[in-house]
């Protein structure tokens, strides 16, 4: 019978090779001293949203904004 270590080990290789092959990934910096990232978060919050979330609702609503703009 396999230990623990091991069904933890494949269920978490299982689930790396899942994310690797189903999601594509954007990392975002900030300087600490910035305090943009606490900015976010606490908006977010504010508005009952992860950072994640927020961060998509406002990429995908401004690219529609822009568009809008740009046709005649």
């Amino acid at each position: 019978m396999a230990s623990h270590s091991s069904s933890k080990e494949a269920r978490n290789k299982a689930v790396t090779k899942y994310v690797k092959n189903n999601y594509d990934r954007i990392s975002l910096r900030f300087t600490k001293k910035s305090g943009l990232k606490a900015a976010i978060s606490s908006h977010a919050e504010k508005r009952g949203e992860n950072m994640t979330s927020f961060i998509i609702r406002a990429i995908k609503e401004t690219m529609e904004n822009d568009n809008k703009k740009a046709q005649p």
